[in-house]
């Protein structure tokens, strides 16, 4: 797929998620209910198969902001669930590997923050709890960045053994 093809999808999309974000929340129903509106709702989580997605969240759609489908969106994802901070933080830790992610760092804390990645991608998860009830996890998925070479020092910056000249201080 071309840049300009993949561009106009991701103008499309970023169309579309501002023209559906005339409700606040979008709430997932809890498995089990039926009907037309509850299947309606689960499909709005569909979008990040790629995520754990927590029993009874509701989306945020005015904080999150996210581009791209499927199993290469990127953005943020906020959500709130009635489940505390640290029951979040557990179910994150447990469930994240169970859908390919490998965590590189975690920190419980008043503002609990995960980092993981899975194959190019990185998420981390800030968690912090409600002032009313539960928590809420803003959730940014992004491309993993590429590391770069180490830049030549410029002509007489440094040193015979690579290093930086110093100068004394009075």
């Amino acid at each position: 797929m071309n840049r300009m093809t993949r561009a106009l999808q991701t103008a499309l999309l970023a169309a579309s998620l501002a023209l559906s974000a005339c409700a606040t929340e979008v709430g997932v129903p809890a498995q089990g209910e039926g009907g037309k509106d509850a299947q309606g709702l689960q499909q709005a989580f569909t979008r990040f198969p790629d995520l754990p997605v927590p029993e009874g969240a509701d989306i945020d759609l005015d904080r999150t902001l996210v581009f791209g489908a499927g199993e290469d969106w990127f953005g943020r994802l906020v959500i709130s669930v009635s489940h505390s901070a640290n029951d979040m933080f557990d179910y994150f830790k447990r469930e994240l590997p169970r859908f390919g992610w490998e965590e590189v760092t975690s920190v419980r804390s008043a503002v609990s923050v995960l980092t993981y990645t899975r194959q190019e991608r990185v998420t981390t998860i800030q968690i912090e709890g409600s002032k009313f009830r539960g928590s809420h996890a803003v959730i940014t998925v992004s491309p993993r960045g590429r590391p770069q070479p180490p830049a030549a020092p410029a002509a007489g910056a440094a040193g015979a053994a690579g290093k930086l000249p110093l100068k004394k201080i009075r």
